[in-house]
């Protein structure tokens, strides 16, 4: 309320056209932009075996690309906006969400959700180091519920109380009055959400945006993809990892999602660049934030 919510700080003085978007599209699924890029396997590949050979570092395709999400969002703040209301915010966070099985060897046992917040000065291995924490936390529960999941429970165990709760919570969220500890634990309010459909089999996809919450971009990795391409005269194979890429179109100019995609796509091309911290950070309107690095947080549990 009043320009003001517990993950984000509306911005005021943008562009009419900008503004009056949400007005025209005021729905996400209204507002869903759908985009295809293909990264080059042979170099995300060969990179991560040098690492592994090198250095004896483990570093798996995921936490290069959302290290790589993380590295253009500290260059291009304008992406993790997002939209309620019909009003433009910018987010507090840099924060990613992705579903995972509960068990690997047997889908039967369920999935998980994990979500994580980034600190954008963070480099691929501050990435890798929380991804890898998380997965390990959200498969540690043996067999117990989440937090989203107990929550689901409790719902539905009452007729007609999910209808209740859930439309008094979007009310609530409307006015940046919805309660921050919900927001903390739902995945639906994170800057972008990545599935990884290949690790079931399935080719890349397109998913849709949520129009409860507040995430403004979907990314899909599906199954290796095989072309064949002329190079030197002569014809190779080249692999490809597809991601399908849907996007809000309302957060913010097709001039900023441009150089945010193109310095993706650089990053990917070059991930030995997200190895140190970025020579600057940009911050949205002013809201600064920060998020303890793994290893210092980890000392603060152990009390160090």
């Amino acid at each position: 309320m009043f320009g003001r919510r517990p993950d984000g700080r509306r911005i005021r003085d943008i562009d009419p056209v900008m503004q009056i978007t949400p007005y025209v599209m005021p729905m996400r699924c209204d507002a869903q932009v759908f985009l295809k890029h293909r990264a080059d396997m042979d170099v995300l590949s060969r990179y991560i075996r040098r690492q592994k050979a090198e250095k004896g570092e483990a570093v798996s395709y995921m936490q290069i690309i959302v290290a790589a999400y993380v590295r253009a969002v500290a260059r291009n703040p304008q992406v993790n906006r997002f939209i309620m209301n019909k009003q433009l915010f910018a987010r507090n966070n840099c924060s990613a969400a992705f579903t995972i099985l509960k068990d690997p060897s047997d889908a039967d046992k369920g999935e998980a959700v994990v979500k994580i917040k980034f600190d954008l000065s963070d480099t691929l291995w501050d990435v890798r180091d929380r991804m890898t924490a998380a997965v390990a936390a959200g498969r540690s529960e043996s067999g117990e519920s989440g937090f989203t999941e107990k929550l689901l429970r409790f719902l539905f165990a009452v007729p007609g109380l999910a209808t209740v709760v859930v439309g008094l919570v979007r009310f609530l969220d409307r006015f940046g009055l919805a309660p921050g500890v919900l927001m903390e634990e739902l995945p639906f309010y994170v800057g972008m959400y990545i599935t990884n459909t290949a690790s079931i089999g399935l080719h890349d996809v397109n998913h849709h945006l949520y129009n409860w919450g507040n995430v403004g971009l979907f990314l899909g990795m599906g199954t290796t993809e095989k072309v064949a391409e002329l190079e030197g005269g002569k014809v190779r194979m080249k692999r490809y990892l597809p991601i399908g890429i849907t996007a809000d179109e309302r957060v913010c100019s097709g001039a900023h999602y441009a150089r945010f995609f193109a310095d993706v796509k650089h990053y990917l091309e070059h991930p030995e660049l997200l190895e140190t911290p970025p020579e600057a950070v940009r911050f949205d309107g002013g809201l600064e934030y920060h998020v303890p690095k793994p290893g210092k947080a980890l000392q603060g549990r152990d009390g160090a």
